[in-house]
């Protein structure tokens, strides 16, 4: 949203809220038409810089360590609480791969607190509540939504799934049938296939980033390593909660004091995710897995820098340009829109606090495509290297990174998780706000040197997925190109 001059209603580009300002510009000329003060050409009105303060919500830390975020929102009878844990998959025993994403699924559907599975269920059900947990790979997550009313009861059966899971043996086999099931179905999608090879080639299989169950190490869990992996990772001190909406905040710390107070803290686990050192001197490497399917499903990229990096904005603008804004991004532009080549196509730059980052490019396209669309790709990348963003490229790329900061805070739970995840990564609160007003002042020579600096074509990995003879072929010329052949059980 922009405050425009001469008192103009507020307005937001590319939406209806663009009516007003058109209204405005008629009346411009019906005035100047009737003889009045002719206006200043509004195509140069300026813009005052966008205010936006969000609500502050409450941090509060509980006598066992865990941190809950608070922000009232009376407007819907309705509570939400999400719960951030210091956990992961990349803590997965080298030989039971997939443990934490088994203990999290189990958590939930495996009863606990003293209820059964099925009597979680029927409670809930009950008063339309709904309880949901997971365990990713850097992080596990817990949510209650509610009504207002039922906040006691919905905390009780939450607190009662995280804190005393029961891990019921049924619900245990019952989970590991349906993941060996997602593993023998794993190679059916081509676009799956090459994010995970793509992942493996750059990490190596057996990083945390990029190692994958198997049926040896889901078929080898029991239930007692589920009970240890919860009992020895999940802690209040490695919690942060995020709770928004009809509530007042002593009640509400009453209630979670009453269901979590007497928690005892726990050794929470220390995410420290190991970097990869990549091979020097830097060189190409080409893979790709043959399998039958209509389109070429290519992934172009390489290890790249972090989130806190002083680099990470002029790059992050660096890839909106060349890719990540999908319509006016130079890879549509060139690859789609001018030669036809492609109707997918795209960059991204994937960034973290604990891990490396990725930058990579993408695209779908037909087997005789192939080589013409990676030589695309290689030669934008050398053109962002070689010279400036131009002045219009950069001020579409800021303004709508500026635009899109007010999304960030769209509404109290947004503001909430926000502050949660900054926490749980280790920046401070103004985050955002630093990387907006480092954006805003951001040159195009910063752009292009970090372009230069950080997309290496040097040092990409290209992994293909396709059929027919002649896709090595046409990866020839990119590097030694070596066949990857999927495991036959997924």
């Amino acid at each position: 949203m922009m405050n425009v001059n001469r008192e103009a209603p507020f307005v937001k580009r590319g939406s209806l809220l663009l009516a007003p300002i058109t209204l405005g510009w008629l009346m411009v000329g019906l005035t100047a038409y009737a003889g009045g003060p002719i206006l200043d050409d509004p195509r140069a009105m300026t813009f005052q810089p966008v205010e936006f303060s969000p609500p502050e919500p409450d941090r509060v830390v509980l006598e066992n360590g865990m941190v809950v975020y608070l922000l009232e929102d009376h407007e819907l009878p309705l509570v939400s609480v999400t719960v951030t844990m210091r956990t992961g998959s990349w803590l997965d025993p080298i030989d039971k791969i997939g443990l934490a994403s088994m203990t999290g699924a189990v958590m939930r559907t495996g009863g606990g607190g003293g209820l059964s599975a099925e009597q979680v269920d029927a409670e809930l059900e009950q008063f339309a509540g709904d309880v949901s947990i997971g365990i990713g790979r850097q992080s596990g997550s817990a949510s209650l939504d509610v009504l207002s009313k039922d906040v006691p009861r919905g905390l009780e059966i939450l607190a009662g799934l995280l804190r005393r899971p029961a891990f019921d043996p049924a619900r245990v086999e019952l989970a590991k049938l349906q993941a060996i099931e997602g593993i023998r179905r794993r190679q059916d999608h081509p676009g799956s296939i090459v994010g995970r090879e793509f992942a493996k080639v750059l990490y190596g299989p057996d990083h945390p980033s990029a190692r994958e169950s198997s049926l040896d190490s889901i078929t080898r869990m029991t239930r007692d390593d589920l009970v240890a992996f919860h009992r020895d990772t999940i802690h209040p001190n490695g919690m942060i909660l995020g709770v928004t909406g009809d509530f007042k905040k002593d009640e509400m710390l009453a209630a979670l004091r009453k269901v979590f107070g007497d928690w005892k803290k726990g050794t929470v686990p220390e995410l420290r995710i190991a970097d990869v050192s990549e091979a020097e001197p830097p060189r190409p490497v080409v893979r790709f897995v043959s399998k039958e399917t209509s389109q070429t499903h290519l992934r172009l990229g390489h290890l790249s820098i972090k989130e806190n990096d002083p680099d990470y904005v002029a790059l992050a603008i660096a890839n909106d340009i060349l890719g990540g804004s999908s319509f006016r991004s130079r890879l549509f532009n060139d690859v789609r829109t001018k030669r036809g080549l492609a109707y997918s196509v795209g960059s991204r730059l994937n960034t973290g606090t604990h891990d490396q980052g990725v930058w990579l490019m993408r695209a779908e396209t037909k087997l005789t495509s192939t080589q013409e669309v990676i030589e695309r790709f290689v030669a934008n990348i050398e053109r962002m290297r070689a010279e400036p963003v131009t002045d219009t490229e950069l001020a579409e790329a800021k303004e709508a990174y500026v635009n899109s900061f007010v999304f960030s805070f769209a509404s109290p739970s947004a503001i909430v998780s926000r502050l949660v995840e900054l926490e749980y990564d280790g920046l401070p609160k103004d985050f955002l706000q630093q990387l907006r007003a480092k954006v805003v002042s951001l040159t195009k020579e910063e752009v292009q040197a970090a372009a230069k600096r950080h997309l290496r074509p040097d040092r990409l990995k290209i992994v293909a997925v396709g059929s027919g003879e002649s896709l090595p072929k046409a990866l020839a010329t990119f590097g030694e190109v070596k066949e990857i052949t999927l495991s036959p059980e997924g």
